[in-house]
């Protein structure tokens, strides 16, 4: 369970509690819905303390992803393993991945996981060969496996895996390299003097990488993070991951402009996450990122690829094929609703390059729209024309 823990007192304790049941019987309420609000499923994914609990996330993730829990993949049989060339590689990374179980965990039962892990990972990459296994990977699988089981988490990181992750996992790494590079431009439309320093000390991006490829996993220590991250991604656009790593550079400013701007002192500052970030701002933050600064608007300071070899780029197709799914409508409608409230701040919203103190507002704002209620949103969505045709000109 993810929302903030609540202080000690009695009165703020039953706000807590009483604040939780409304959300789960919301939840509910969209689950029973015919058909299935996904788009109130997202807005709860998203909005603070994300699905909750485990129990939760086992019947709204698979709506998220647009997976039927009644035609799961088949067991797998013994000769998966068999000639299976990534099947080395596979078994060094899980036998190396003790630390992404929980502590305490009897030996047996964490090893017959990991034998589940491996048979995920290895049918996901049988049924679709041209995808190919990348380190790391697991780390996104062994989450999975953890909150949904086998079978489930089969299913759901195989359309994962086709269409999130998918340019992780191509023969090379000129399309994750290609992600990696929006980073830069998303921390120079908020903080121009941070990116300068940053461009200036040549640390590049590559700090990033085990964040993107990953969603984290394998760089937080808490599970509860790491499953309140994963409610957000799939409520969100394939880019949003990168969205998320640019408020995290932007939320540690003050270190970073402290280092010596040099690659290797920013590098090893940068590539140390913090355990105790404010993950509640911090997605806020990176929602709101996104709809002032959308990839369209950024792509042309990005690697030029071509636009149908992302997954990215594809997006609409996905979201079409999705029961009219529409993820990042729910970001755009919020932000929407508390400009309108918000009208006299607009002019922060323009790039600043002199001001420091307009820099500071501007990250002040967007805690605030964070903030704002989530609005359910049914429209169609609106910049996935532009989107398309435009992400990679």
């Amino acid at each position: 369970m993810s929302l903030r823990r609540p202080p000690p007192d009695g009165i703020a304790l039953h706000e807590y509690n009483s604040k939780k049941k409304r959300k789960v019987a919301e939840i509910h309420q969209a689950l029973n819905s015919d058909p299935i609000d996904v788009a109130a499923l997202r807005r709860m994914a998203i909005s603070e303390g994300g699905l909750l609990t485990d129990e939760i996330r086992c019947k709204v993730w698979p709506k998220l992803l647009n997976v039927k829990t009644d035609d799961l993949p088949p067991a797998p049989g013994k000769e998966l393993r068999e000639d299976n060339e990534d099947y080395p590689q596979v078994l060094l990374d899980v036998r190396r991945s003790l630390r992404r179980f929980p502590p305490g965990m009897p030996d047996e039962q964490r090893e017959g996981l990991q034998e589940e892990l491996i048979d995920i990972i290895l049918q996901v990459l049988q049924r679709n060969p041209q995808l190919h296994y990348y380190q790391g990977y697991h780390d996104i699988v062994v989450t999975f496996l953890l909150v949904v089981g086998e079978r489930l988490a089969t299913a759901l990181v195989e359309k994962l895996s086709t269409h999130h992750l998918r340019d992780f996992m191509d023969p090379t790494m000129d399309n994750t390299k290609h992600i990696l590079n929006y980073l830069m431009p998303i921390i120079d439309q908020v903080n121009p003097e941070l990116h300068d320093f940053m461009q200036s000390a040549e640390v590049g991006t590559i700090f990033a990488l085990s964040w993107l490829i990953t969603w984290f996993g394998h760089v937080l220590a808490d599970f509860r993070h790491v499953v309140r991250l994963y409610d957000f991604f799939l409520a969100c656009h394939p880019l949003m991951p990168i969205y998320f790593a640019a408020v995290i550079v932007l939320y540690r400013e003050q270190e970073v402009l402290d280092c010596e701007c040099d690659m290797a002192s920013v590098h090893h500052l940068l590539s140390q996450i913090p355990q105790d970030l404010p993950y509640e701002t911090l997605i806020s933050r990176a929602g709101d990122l996104f709809v002032q600064f959308p990839p369209s608007e950024l792509a042309r300071e990005a690697v030029q690829q071509r636009a149908e070899r992302t997954a990215a780029s594809t997006f609409k197709d996905f979201e079409l094929a999705s029961a009219q799914q529409r993820p990042d409508t729910v970001l755009r409608q919020r932000f929407r609703d508390r400009l309108r409230v918000e009208e006299r701040t607009k002019s922060i919203l323009t790039k600043p390059r002199t001001n420091r103190f307009v820099k500071l507002a501007m990250m002040g704002l967007t805690v605030a729209l964070g903030a704002a209620a989530l609005a359910v949103v049914k429209s169609a969505l609106e910049w996935a024309p532009k989107f398309e045709l435009q992400i990679f000109p």
